[in-house]
């Protein structure tokens, strides 16, 4: 109801741009018809309509993206809010079972795995809340250090599996040569979790993804992340790497998340003097994420 209302003030706003500049464009041309003859008034009315214009023109554009950041940051909360409250919501309900029944050693092993599985679930949200306000500019420093890549890169397919429960078939790692890049290792390993978490959620019921890493031209490293999932349309393969941004989409609205993870992998990657894009032939047809770091010299 609230994106509702909101989409109308958007269409309000355009409307109300669109119609002042006709009422002044009429107005103007039955002016001129009239006023031919006189030069100077038609040069100054001329920069008069132009600043008229250029001024609506700037306040509809100025509403209209204040509206749709609003409207991010309400989904952002919700998310958060969902986010933390969904595992401490479980992790009471079985400390409550804990508590009032007596239940079989197997049976309490398992509870403990769910709630050591939802605790980490929490400190991963607040862990990427918090990474989100460290890669601002001005902040924290980089401590940079020599990075095997494909030792982080292995290290996070491992977590992922343990984490969504995965067969080892389902994330794979090509071969390909040791790499050691420059870089902040506690950032580096933030970006390819989160690439490789991206492509599990949204690879729907069945997860293949595969990680490639390949030099190039001697200067740079890619790391690929392809996966067959949802695929991304061509209007939102730049806007996903924005704050708070998650793609439309029903499976979009199934998957659960901040939308702030690919913004980190973008923060990283330029804080590291690399970049980031996604590559995707359209919704069905999966997607390959590109993370490009300088090589260590």
């Amino acid at each position: 109801m609230v994106f509702s209302g909101r989409r109308k003030s958007i269409a309000f706003f355009i409307a109300l741009g669109a119609g002042l500049i006709s009422v002044i464009l009429l107005l103007y041309i039955g002016w001129v018809l009239l006023n031919w003859r006189t030069g100077l008034l038609l040069f100054l009315g001329i920069l008069l309509l132009a600043v008229i214009i250029g001024g609506v023109v700037l306040n509809t554009l100025f509403l209209v993206r204040e509206i749709r950041r609003n409207e991010q940051h309400d989904a952002f909360i919700n998310a958060v809010t969902h986010e933390l409250k969904t595992p401490v919501a479980s992790i009471r309900l079985y400390l409550e079972t804990l508590q009032t029944h007596r239940l079989e050693d197997a049976k309490r092993d398992e509870f403990y795995r769910t709630m050591l599985a939802d605790s980490d679930r929490l400190l991963g949200t607040i862990e990427q809340v918090l990474r989100t306000g460290r890669l601002g500019p001005g902040n924290r420093k980089l401590n940079l250090d020599d990075v095997r890549l494909r030792a982080v890169v292995e290290d996070c397919v491992r977590r992922a599996g343990t984490l969504y429960h995965l067969l080892p078939e389902a994330l794979k790692i090509e071969e390909g040569p040791e790499i050691t890049i420059r870089g902040d290792p506690d950032e580096i390993q933030a970006a390819v979790s989160n690439l490789i978490d991206n492509a599990v959620k949204y690879s729907d019921q069945s997860v293949s993804v595969t990680v490639a890493i390949r030099p190039e031209a001697g200067r740079y490293v890619s790391l690929r992340v392809t996966d067959r999932g949802a695929g991304i349309p061509g209007s939102e393969l730049k806007r996903i790497f924005r704050r708070f941004y998650r793609a439309p989409g029903a499976l979009a609205m199934r998957v659960k998340g901040t939308g702030l993870g690919l913004y980190i992998v973008r923060s990283v990657a330029r804080r590291h003097g690399g970049r980031t894009w996604a590559e995707s032939k359209g919704p069905g047809h999966g997607s390959t994420f590109v993370l490009q770091l300088p090589i260590s010299r």
